[in-house]
């Protein structure tokens, strides 16, 4: 527990740390079975790397009291470790959240807290990892997310079932018959939410259903008094979605806070961590996910301004219309220089989430031909000079939330 409290008191520092690169390196065990993210082993054994969580909001809800509270989000740091069993491996996180929100299934205005852990399905190609959270055509994601699980509630479960569905004070039982009748209900209760997804690009989340990915999840307080939620997936190191590349993994995490109303598309999210197996040697996904680009900042405000600034939002410019283009206010947490660059570049190379419903309709992000393939408005900047499309991807890594003390 000393190590957990450690980082709790610590955060401010690992808020200046964070900025050094997301690189975990995963240790050996023998065996991963059972493993839980609270447990000695990890305590004592897990290699933390603060990894810095960014506001993210996907698809604007039309939640007044959710876009209230998320207004001006700040970033929080997390720390993330992971294990490996030479078959499987473990990504362990831990981030801060002094309000423990957990799902219960008899209220439908409140979210609970959760998580998610994000696989590219192939890193061997760095400089074109899939995009943050929903991955992209031919750069497909696996996702495992968890949510807070409070009691267990019973649900219709398609059974015909009705009898459990009862408030228990409009039965006719008392006493023993029901202690029964609860113990009936707590068994039919629903399951901790934890589910699979393989996504490869906007509208393309499909939940595992079938059996092809043998995972399992863990989530509960690690530290009850410093308010600090631990949470772990478990999946094997290969299966048919996503694989390691020259032992490198290339993993995103994300967390959502409930008392913040977040839920969907509305939470925080980290830019891609290189997690180093036994073996690995490559610097190449290192390199890219620590990049940070040489050219000068102050300048690349200045061609933002004069390229980019009629159409993007970002933290220093706010003249163009809301939802003309996808806002870059957290562009700088949330993605590599790599990706900043081809985005500049190669528009069409990545077509980011969107249209949003509550945009103008004349502000549309792309367009659709007959056959369903999507063309980004946006033209390709690549006659700009080298140096300049360098400077401003230099001043998009600057654009991020503070980090919440």
């Amino acid at each position: 527990m000393r190590r957990v409290i450690t980082f709790t008191a610590a955060l401010s520092l690992a808020a200046v740390t964070a900025m050094a690169g997301n690189v975990v390196t995963a240790v050996k065990v023998k065996s991963l079975k059972n493993l839980q993210c609270g447990a000695k082993l990890v305590r004592k054994h897990a290699k933390f790397v603060p990894v810095t969580l960014y506001p993210q909001t996907t698809v604007k809800l039309n939640d007044k009291k959710a876009l209230e509270l998320n207004k001006d989000a700040k970033a929080k740091v997390a720390e993330v470790a992971a294990f490996t069993d030479g078959k499987n491996v473990a990504i362990i996180m831990r981030w801060p959240d002094k309000s423990k929100d957990v799902y219960k299934g008899y209220e439908s205005d409140s979210y609970p807290d959760g998580f998610a852990v994000q696989f590219a399905a192939d890193a061997s190609n760095p400089q074109k990892l899939p995009y943050i959270g929903m991955g992209s055509d031919g750069r497909p994601v696996e996702i495992f997310i968890r949510k807070a699980y409070g009691q267990g509630v019973y649900e219709p479960n398609g059974n015909g079932d009705v009898a459990h569905q009862v408030n228990e004070h409009n039965t006719n039982y008392f006493g023993k018959g029901l202690k029964k009748f609860k113990k009936e209900v707590k068994k039919l209760g629903v399951l901790p939410y934890q589910r699979a997804f393989v996504s490869e690009g906007f509208r393309s989340m499909t939940e595992i259903k079938d059996g092809s990915v043998n995972y399992r999840t863990d989530m509960h307080y690690v530290n009850k008094k410093g308010g600090m939620w631990g949470g772990m997936v478990v999946k094997p190191l290969k299966d048919a979605y996503a694989a390691p590349s020259k032992n490198e993994l290339a993993v995103a995490v994300a967390a959502w806070d409930g008392k913040e109303l977040q839920r969907d598309g509305l939470k925080r999210l980290s830019s891609w961590i290189a997690v180093k197996l036994p073996g690995a040697k490559n610097k190449a996904l290192e390199a890219v996910v620590t990049e940070k680009a040489k050219g000068d900042v102050a300048n690349g405000k200045k061609e933002f301004e004069t390229n980019c600034a009629s159409c993007h939002r970002d933290r220093n410019f706010q003249n163009a219309p809301l939802y003309m283009a996808p806002g870059l206010e957290n562009i700088g947490g949330q993605t590599t220089a790599a990706y900043i660059r081809e985005s500049i570049l190669d528009p069409n190379a990545v077509v980011v989430p969107g249209y949003n419903r509550n945009a103008h309709p004349n502000f549309a992000w792309y367009t659709v031909d007959d056959k369903g393939n999507r063309t980004s408005t946006m033209p390709p900047f690549n006659y700009l000079d080298k140096k300049v499309v360098e400077d401003i991807v230099a001043y998009l890594q600057t654009q991020k939330a503070e980090v919440a003390k």
